[in-house]
C-alpha cells in the first residue's frame, strides 16, 4: 500500500512539474510573438463644417410677422473637413408661441430638404443633405418662414426664438448617412 501511494505522489509530481514546463514555455512563446511593421502611417480624418459664420440666418426684429407674410433668409453651410460629409440642419431650444404655428421650409436651390412647423424641426426630423458636401465645398441654402393667412389674432404677440444647428458626418464608410 505503501508503495501504491509513493506511486501515485510521484506521478501527480512529475504531472505537476510537465505541466509547468509547458506553461512556461507558452508564455516565453507568446512574449516573443509580436509583429512589427515599420514605416506605417495611421492618420484619423476630422469633421468639421462652418454653418453661416456662426451668424444668425435671422434677427429678432426680423421676426415681426403678420398674417401672410413671408421672409426669405439665405444662409451657407460649408465643409471644412478632411473628407467629404453629409449633413443635417435642425432647430434646437425651440421656444415661444409662433413655434407650432409658423412654417418653416429649408431649402437647397431647388430642393426642399424641410418644411414643416418650427416645432417640429428636431434634430430626429432635421434637414437631410440630398447630396454629400465635398471637401472645402461651400453651399448656399435658404430659410423661409411663413406666417398663415389663417392664424388670425390668436397668434398676436407671440414670439419665437430658436438656435439653428447643423452636425456632419463622413461619408466614406457611412452609406446610410448614420449620424451616431
Amino acid at each position: 500500500m505503501k508503495r501504491h501511494t509513493a506511486r501515485k505522489f510521484a506521478n501527480g509530481v512529475a504531472s505537476v512539474i510537465i505541466l509547468s514546463i509547458c506553461l512556461i514555455i507558452s508564455t516565453i512563446a507568446l512574449m516573443f510573438e509580436t509583429f512589427m511593421v515599420s514605416d506605417n502611417l495611421f492618420r484619423t480624418g476630422r469633421v468639421k463644417i462652418d454653418l453661416n459664420g456662426g451668424k444668425p440666418v435671422i434677427s429678432e426684429h426680423e421676426l415681426l410677422f403678420e398674417p401672410g407674410m413671408t421672409i426669405k433668409r439665405n444662409f451657407y453651410i460649408e465643409n471644412l473637413s478632411s473628407e467629404e460629409v453629409h449633413y443635417r440642419i435642425y432647430f434646437k431650444t425651440v421656444e415661444g408661441g409662433l413655434a407650432d404655428i409658423l412654417e418653416i421650409t429649408i431649402s437647397d436651390e431647388d430642393t426642399i430638404l424641410y418644411k414643416g412647423t418650427a416645432s417640429d424641426f428636431t434634430q430626429e426630423l432635421a434637414a437631410l443633405s440630398k447630396t454629400a458636401l465635398g471637401i472645402n465645398e461651400h453651399k448656399e441654402l435658404t430659410a423661409t418662414f411663413h406666417f398663415p393667412e389663417n392664424s388670425g389674432n390668436n397668434a398676436q404677440n407671440k414670439t419665437l426664438s430658436f438656435d439653428l444647428c447643423a452636425d456632419a458626418v463622413q461619408t466614406r464608410n457611412n452609406p446610410d448617412k448614420l449620424f451616431d
